[in-house]
């Protein structure tokens, strides 16, 4: 699949490390930012999410160039974004 993936998440999120073992089991490449440690990417969080720091959250680019911003996807939805 073409496209991008970048997951914003933490080390404790429970749901970003589900996410991420389901990506690597599909062989889905993806950028991982911990929002604890980069204060940029927190905001962008919180932007997406109306004022909350909630993870993950992923950010995928399309293989049309379509931007999709979702919280805790499936990854079935990552994949349907990723076609987009």
């Amino acid at each position: 699949m073409s496209g991008t993936v970048t997951m914003y998440s933490t080390t404790w999120c429970g749901y970003c490390r589900r996410l991420k073992s389901q990506m690597d089991r599909e062989g889905i490449a993806y950028n991982e930012i911990n929002i604890e440690h980069d204060p940029q990417s927190a905001a962008f969080v919180e932007k997406a999410n109306g004022g909350n720091q909630t993870v993950p959250t992923v950010l995928v680019v399309g293989s049309t160039g379509t931007e999709a911003v979702m919280t805790n996807p499936s990854l079935a939805q990552v994949k349907q974004a990723l076609a987009a």
